[in-house]
């Protein structure tokens, strides 16, 4: 009877993880960049009463064993980054991911992270950074005396200044992409961090050269 509450107990222990989880894909239903995570579960030890194949009698054998499982754990959230829908914002600094790929950005103690957030804002020094405040690498200065910003499909961010009818290039926006994904860390804010050696960072390029673009969704 203690055993048969132990594995009832593991099992609602799991099952609250798997609550948990789902509760918080729906908490964050409305985040841009968000990517649900799953929860994922394995069986816990068997208690081995009797063997397959073993010996019932002179002439016969047991077809089938006898094993008493312990109950179940869960064992990691995985993140799935599949492709998100676009929405319309009128903000020409909004853009999108359509592929794979992350925004590089800066921590204030000067590491980095990563987001697929692109809902991009200009702070008081012209730098582009995110809705947390946090600048995009590389640095991307915006003029004071720009009129319009413009994003292309290849990321290129140029911007149309007073008394000058072409765009001016000003900036690049860069993705990086990762063999395992899914082994980034989320640290909250809809950024991730590197988690090595499992993730393998491959270097930042221009989205048109990795299969993947940029799409303004302003």
């Amino acid at each position: 009877m203690i055993s048969s509450l132990w594995i009832a107990k593991t099992g609602l222990d799991a099952q609250q993880t798997n609550m948990d989880v789902i509760a918080n894909n729906l908490a964050n239903v409305s985040t841009n960049g968000f990517k649900r995570q799953r929860a994922v579960f394995e069986d816990l030890l068997y208690q081995t009463i009797r063997q397959p194949g073993a010996q019932s009698s002179e002439q016969t054998t047991l077809p089938s064993g006898l094993q008493i499982g312990t109950g179940v754990r869960p064992v990691a959230t995985e993140r799935l980054h599949s492709q998100g829908n676009l929405s319309q914002t009128n903000n020409s600094k909004d853009v999108a991911i359509k592929g794979q790929g992350f925004f590089q950005v800066m921590l204030p103690d000067g590491s980095s992270a990563y987001t697929r957030d692109g809902s991009f804002q200009v702070d008081q020094n012209g730098q582009l950074v995110t809705a947390g405040g946090f600048q995009v690498q590389p640095a991307i200065t915006i003029p004071a005396n720009a009129l319009s910003i413009t994003i292309g499909r290849d990321g290129v961010v140029s911007v149309t200044q007073q008394g000058q009818a072409a765009p001016v290039q000003v900036g690049q926006l860069n993705l990086t992409t990762f063999m395992n994904d899914t082994g980034l860390e989320s640290i909250g804010e809809n950024l991730y961090t590197e988690t090595h050696p499992l993730v393998h960072r491959t270097k930042a390029r221009r989205p048109e050269r990795r299969g993947t673009a940029v799409s303004r969704v302003c």
